[in-house]
């Protein structure tokens, strides 16, 4: 009986310390997974942020057909990704002890025109939409050609890539990244969005088109580069992301009772939110007078 007794006091002491160890082990690998994506999202922001500062002009025609573009930001649910595919709808998620209130994540692609010695470089990062297995793959387009050559083939090369679906052509950075815009603001300081137009006005070359959805759809040619530009990155944990990739999505555009975006919706504290506001130092002050 008392043998009885000592061997269930050891079974219960060996099945408590293996659920302690089981506890830590996932502590542990959910620590080195968050680790994981901090230092890929925050080396994400930093490949960003100096392909930014090295913003140029082309000092090209600031006409619309004929314009070469030194920074252009859309969303992507504007026209591409990929041409003729559904449009992309924002993911919504609901934010924790806010039942009333949701975050609403936005998706733009954007390029930047830069210059090295004797070259026109063109960079444009891009997120998959139409991707179900890698889920928001972050895509990083890089280009050079001699300054011989006018600078908007960069660009046009750029929108083909995207119109294509050619994400293989370009670099793969990052997955899970279920929010990025960047908004340009003039020399000032002031964002370039519904209320720059009270009281002041556009640099000359710069095209403004219709918000979608809410965000500003820019680009600049010419002599014009914003003064400064805001980047705004959420990166999801892999973990979240892999239970998604792993529910059912048949449709190309998500719906209200889809299971993955039921799913998505609910996991805004699985998100790793990344903010920074980068000055151009090229900007030409003069086209915002």
């Amino acid at each position: 009986m008392e043998l009885l007794i000592v061997m269930t006091l050891l079974a219960l002491i060996v099945l408590a310390l293996m659920d302690v160890f089981s506890s830590t082990q996932r502590a542990f690998r959910a620590s080195v997974t968050q680790s994981d994506i901090l230092e890929g999202s925050r080396a994400a922001m930093d490949m960003i942020t100096a392909d930014l500062r090295k913003m140029t002009v082309a000092n090209g025609n600031t006409s619309y057909a004929n314009r070469d573009v030194n920074f252009c930001t859309v969303s992507n649910g504007f026209n591409y990704t990929p041409y003729g595919s559904p449009s992309y709808l924002p993911l919504l998620q609901s934010l924790p002890g806010s039942p009333n209130s949701s975050r609403t994540n936005l998706l733009q692609y954007f390029f930047i025109l830069g210059r090295e010695n004797t070259k026109w470089t063109g960079t444009g990062y891009v997120v998959d939409t139409t991707s179900g297995n890698p889920l928001y793959p972050l895509y990083r387009y890089h280009w050079e050609i001699p300054t011989v050559n006018p600078p908007r083939m960069l660009f046009t090369n750029f929108l083909a890539q995207i119109n294509n679906g050619t994400w293989t052509n370009m670099s793969h950075l990052l997955d899970g990244v279920v929010h990025l815009v960047v908004r340009p603001s003039d020399a000032n300081g002031v964002w370039l969005g519904n209320a720059y137009n009270l009281g002041q006005f556009p640099p000359l070359g710069a095209f403004f088109y219709n918000p979608s959805p809410n965000e500003l759809n820019v680009d600049f040619s010419g002599a014009a580069v914003p003064g400064s530009v805001e980047v705004q990155m959420a990166v999801m944990e892999d973990r979240a992301l892999a239970r998604a990739t792993s529910l059912p999505f048949t449709t190309p555009v998500p719906l209200s009772n889809d299971r993955r975006t039921i799913y998505l919706s609910g996991q805004s504290g699985a998100v790793h939110v990344f903010r920074q506001t980068v000055t151009i130092p090229n900007v030409d002050r003069s086209v915002y007078q």
